[in-house]
């Protein structure tokens, strides 16, 4: 062997115990009052899986995110081990009531925040009760999910939410008026709401106010198309986002200039009605036909308009399947009922008993269908998509049924990356929170979640729970086992 050869190779011996000397002997890092989970899996709804991560937690946010390999962590650290585990950003059901069933709104922070739901769009009740729920919130940021709230659907006359039975509690405003409208959208701005929502017993006029006045305040609007109105012009008036898909079926037809003529002849007609009567006769007149008559060419015109308005879409697959999927008959979700007021479970398994007794309509299954197919469709068009489950309607738990939610997007044509996407980052999105809740990044507030399996692998898996992360405040495994105990003993 040369000299040269012999130089060149104890230059490389000596560079390669200089690296391990520096590797051995760095200083390790102390974070004090942080939490660190060392040697984990994280999951971005947009980066995607990136392994073996170490988080730093501190005050309520990331404070730091780097590879395992880079950060040594001082053994003085608070240090949760995370191998084996992923994590991913808390969850969002984008569509949730307070108010629905009033009885179920002080168990509902628990199981929420028991579930991984760490963000919660109201879209619809009694102002000064939903607002409670949103001002408890805020006062509790580590024990209590976000709450971005709407206060009473905005609807025209008759309304269909007035309270008049169990089916319509009182979640409604009915406007009789433009200057009616008009007035309650001051009010509702002047009182904090996050955004507003229309309903679908209003006029094109009244429709127009309250688009009108949210541009001018930067407030979104979300709702259901109005009964007098066609998708396209409500998505072209300034509707931000579409709940349940509701009425879209209605433009997608081949005769939806008939059907929008007899829909205002039946809205004309039935002003005396109660306003629930009202809707569902309408809805009963005119939804099957229309479904029969569906038209490819004139959804894939409406889906354009979604895209170049960017109209978000919120399915609630959950809502049009629960009936036919049957999911409360699962063991999971027959042990969630316990953790129910005894007052609400007694009343749901009464009912899913004579549920279970009966057949499913033809109908109802060759529409759940069609949702599902639709939004394979509306994913394909890059629209935005949020997941919201409409709970606690159709006996589903809050908590609980966003994950049901999940698998009804991953089979309807999303991969699990992209149904993560739809109840992590895209609401925050929605509300113009991305910087703050989402995603996994560095000044973010640590909302969290740590599963014991990869949900990109199966996003059954988002249920496989180790701990949730509010805010900062961890709850693990036997924490939330704790919560949900104390709801069980009520």
């Amino acid at each position: 062997m040369n000299k040269r050869l012999q130089s060149v190779n104890k230059f490389i011996v000596a560079f390669f115990l200089a690296f391990l000397f520096f590797e051995c002997t760095a200083p390790s890092v102390f974070f004090e009052d942080a939490l660190c989970i060392e040697n984990i899996s994280t999951i971005d709804p947009v980066v995607g899986l990136k392994e073996h991560q170490t988080l730093i937690i501190k005050d309520g946010k990331i404070l730091r995110i780097a590879s395992t390999s880079d950060l040594k962590l001082s053994k003085k650290n608070t240090i949760q081990d995370g191998a084996g585990k992923y994590l991913m950003p808390g969850l969002w059901d984008a569509h949730i009531h307070f108010g629905y069933i009033e009885a179920l709104a002080p168990s509902m922070f628990d199981l929420f925040i028991a579930y991984g739901i760490t963000s919660v769009r109201d879209t619809g009740g009694r102002l000064e009760f939903v607002k409670y729920w949103k001002d408890l919130a805020l006062a509790n940021p580590t024990d209590a999910p976000r709450v971005m709230i709407a206060g009473p659907l905005l609807d025209g006359m008759p309304n269909v939410y007035d309270g008049s039975d169990a089916e319509h509690p009182p979640l409604s405003v009915g406007l009789p008026t433009v200057y009616d409208v008009s007035k309650q959208v001051s009010m509702l701005d002047s009182a904090g709401v996050d955004f507003l929502k229309a309903y679908e017993m209003l006029t094109p006029e009244q429709f127009a106010v309250i688009t009108k006045y949210a541009n001018e305040n930067k407030l979104k609007v979300s709702g259901h198309v109005p009964l007098s109105m066609d998708v396209i012009s409500a998505s072209n008036g300034g509707l931000n986002s579409m709940e349940h898909l509701r009425n879209l079926e209605l433009s997608c037809a081949t005769n939806s200039k008939e059907l929008l003529a007899q829909r205002l002849q039946l809205l004309n007609d039935g002003r005396k009605d109660p306003g629930g009567k009202l809707r569902s006769s309408i809805h009963q007149a005119q939804r099957q036909t229309a479904i029969e008559n569906y038209d490819e060419q004139k959804a894939n015109e409406i889906l354009n308009v979604f895209a170049k308005n960017q109209t978000w879409q919120i399915p609630t697959l959950t809502l049009y399947t629960v009936f036919i999927t049957k999911p409360f008959m699962q063991d999971q979700w027959q042990k969630s009922f316990t953790y129910l007021p005894d007052s609400i479970s007694q009343v749901w398994n009464a009912s899913i008993e004579k549920v279970m007794n009966s057949e499913v309509p033809t109908f109802s299954r060759q529409y759940s269908k069609w949702m599902s197919a639709m939004v394979g469709k509306i994913n394909r068009a890059g629209i935005g998509i949020m997941a919201g489950t409409d709970t606690p309607i159709g006996y589903l738990t809050p908590g609980l049924s966003l994950h049901e939610e999940l698998e009804l997007l991953v089979s309807s044509g999303l991969t699990p990356l992209e149904a993560i996407e739809t109840a992590t980052l895209n609401p925050a999105r929605y509300f113009n929170l991305e910087n703050e809740v989402g995603s996994i990044k560095e000044t973010m507030w640590a909302d969290l979640l740590i599963l014991d399996a990869n949900p990109l692998e199966s996003i059954g898996n988002t249920k496989r729970i180790n701990a949730v992360i509010k805010q900062g405040k961890m709850y693990d495994r036997a924490k939330l086992d704790q919560v949900l105990g104390r709801l069980a003993q009520k």
